[in-house]
């Protein structure tokens, strides 16, 4: 007579324990590599066409095509921070003298054109009359909290410059890796997806690719299209700074917000410094640039990959929100993963009842 005996609940309870404090403790060990580790992968699977198509341009040889993305990632992360460190020494004479001379700047009346503006015109003339009217040390005594407040975020942005660059080096240095060794990895992936999920994993995981290099294809070719095109506008305009402007709205762009908040202030600046010609044709010319990214980010995404935009729009926006830059391609990436494995459950528990049925 067998006897069926009761699952070691104990057992297995103590087990599913010690699996998960041995996967806490790697990804404590590990912390310290996840960011650069994530935005090493999002890299190397956006530009892993690239490598291959330098790989045969070679030859055949991965070595020299490995070593050729290196460098060129390696100048693309470290030459921006380079050159606004060396900007900013360069500089320094200049900001500071300009620094000094905003505490004894006389501003002018608002201009006639502003109280006549809809909605916003009549409470920003009035402001802006209040403004002018103060004297140079009223407004330096209201502008003093927010100058010592920015002061002290830069400082600590300064003292964090060193991690960053510790950073960017970690992340070429995976990247190098990955490159080297991306058959595999992926190989690697795609045997633990099947394991979990079957083929849907295995589907899973090239969608989650196609997600990642749509997006970053979409989001990265339209920033450099709008900081371009807005930089071009700043330096025929006059603007100062103009490449250090053109920089932060590529970074602006980046994360989703667009080249029109630096465009506007320098609006602003022209009308103020009374150059309302230049003004005016920065202000056309920032229109199309601003508007730009509606029809530009979609069409790249969508020739990126066969997702839809009603995924890839929240991911993009929903994942910069929870997880900052690296959100971008988090985010489309999970709802794409989401999307096909709750599909490809739907569609089988579908077919198993059709087939109960015949």
């Amino acid at each position: 007579m067998n006897v069926e005996r009761s699952p070691d609940v104990t057992r297995t309870l103590l087990q599913v324990l010690g699996i998960a404090l041995m996967l806490a403790t790697c990804a404590w060990i590990l912390r310290p590599f996840l960011l650069a580790g994530g935005w090493a992968t999002t890299i190397v699977v956006a530009t892993w066409p690239l490598l291959l198509k330098l790989e045969r341009a070679l030859g055949g040889r991965r070595a020299p095509a490995v070593s050729a993305m290196t460098l060129a990632l390696l100048v693309i992360l470290i030459l921006p921070l380079s050159a606004g460190i060396v900007g900013a020494v360069e500089n320094a004479d200049r900001i500071g003298a300009w620094l000094k001379s905003m505490t004894t700047i006389s501003i002018p009346p608002p201009p006639a054109w502003l109280e006549g503006a809809p909605l916003i015109g009549p409470h920003l003339g009035a402001r802006w009359e209040i403004v002018a009217k103060a004297s140079p040390e009223e407004v330096a005594a209201k502008l003093a909290p927010h100058a010592r407040s920015l002061l002290e975020w830069f400082l600590s942005q300064v003292g964090g410059i060193g991690r960053m660059v510790i950073q960017f080096l970690l992340t070429v240095l995976i990247a190098g890796v990955l490159y080297a060794t991306g058959e595999t990895a992926a190989a690697g992936v795609k045997r633990i997806a099947a394991r979990l999920a079957g083929e849907p994993g295995n589907r899973a995981v090239t969608l989650a690719g196609d997600a990642i290099r749509a997006v970053a294809i979409g989001v990265i070719l339209t920033a450099i299209a709008q900081s371009a095109l807005g930089g071009i506008g700043l330096a025929i305009s006059g603007i100062p700074f103009a490449g250090v402007l053109t920089l932060l709205m590529f970074f602006l762009c980046v994360c989703m917000i667009g080249p029109v908040p630096i465009l506007l202030c320098a609006i602003i600046w022209l009308f103020w410094r009374g150059d309302p010609v230049w003004g005016s044709v920065l202000l056309v010319w920032t229109i199309p640039v601003g508007l730009l990214d509606n029809f530009l980010r979609p069409f790249l995404i969508r020739r990126g990959a066969d997702i839809s935009m009603l995924l890839i729009l929240p991911g993009v926006v929903g994942g910069l929100i929870a997880f900052g830059i690296i959100g971008l391609f988090v985010g489309p990436m999970m709802l794409a993963v989401a999307h096909a494995l709750l599909s490809e459950w739907v569609r089988q528990d579908a077919n198993a009842a059709i087939d109960s049925k015949a």
